[in-house]
């Protein structure tokens, strides 16, 4: 049990291309949703008997896109600017000595009959696309849940969001169902905090397309759409 190696038995599929604009915690935006999908060896219907009961689930994932056999003892969370430094496990930092993941995710709707085998589609997440799940386990709550813990340093960002500015003639370049989704996205500042330059332009790609905008204190303006302006 010592080399324990983890087998993937999904993968989750969200309006993420890249890691830039995911969100730092699951629940951070509830409409952001994924749909995890199984693999072959695993669509099973009888393996999800019984997960209609629950409304949460617990995955375990894997940060595929970092680097193999790197990690960090002390690692500098965004949300203290990037300067101060931590033990990486007071964080949730990917760069740990196994890169693996965790989220705590709504359910939205299981399909056990698809063309692609039983389905899951969750919400609150906080994945990019294509991620490999480990895991996926029942959220309990009265076990789970514990409102008097602790929070450390995150504690002081629980209510941090950006007032976002976007024209309507930009966000309908998205469906309806992805524009609230990408407003929550756009308000936890998906910057690295240490950046703080107003006249500098970001972009996110999001659903397929390109996000681009400027920050000016707490206040974001989205500035284009696909390289289109207005």
């Amino acid at each position: 049990m010592d080399n324990l190696t983890l087998k993937v038995i999904a993968r989750i599929y969200t309006d993420f291309g890249e890691k830039f604009g995911v969100p730092r915690q699951s629940g951070l935006v509830p409409e952001l949703t994924g749909k995890i999908i199984f693999e072959p060896e695993y669509r099973v219907p009888e393996a999800l008997s019984g997960i209609e009961g629950y409304s949460w689930l617990w995955l375990l994932w894997g940060f595929s896109k970092l680097p193999r056999n790197k990690w960090s003892p002390a690692v500098r969370p965004p949300r203290l600017g990037g300067n101060k430094k931590v033990g990486v496990f007071a964080t949730r930092s990917p760069f740990r000595p196994n890169p693996v993941g965790m989220s705590s995710v709504k359910i939205e709707d299981i399909q056990l009959q698809t063309d692609e085998g039983p389905v899951i589609i969750v919400s609150g997440i906080d994945m990019m696309n294509g991620t490999p799940i480990y895991d996926i386990k029942p959220y309990l709550p009265h076990v789970d849940c514990h409102p008097e813990a602790l929070g450390g340093f995150s504690g002081q960002f629980k209510d941090y969001r950006l007032k976002v500015e976007c024209a309507r003639e930009l966000l309908v370049c998205f469906p309806p169902d992805k524009r609230e989704a990408l407003l929550g996205v756009l308000a936890q500042d998906p910057r690295p905090a240490y950046q703080n330059d107003p006249e500098r332009v970001y972009g996110v790609n999001f659903a397929g397309r390109n996000v681009q905008f400027k920050l000016d204190g707490d206040r974001l303006t989205v500035c284009s759409v696909d390289g289109c302006t207005i």
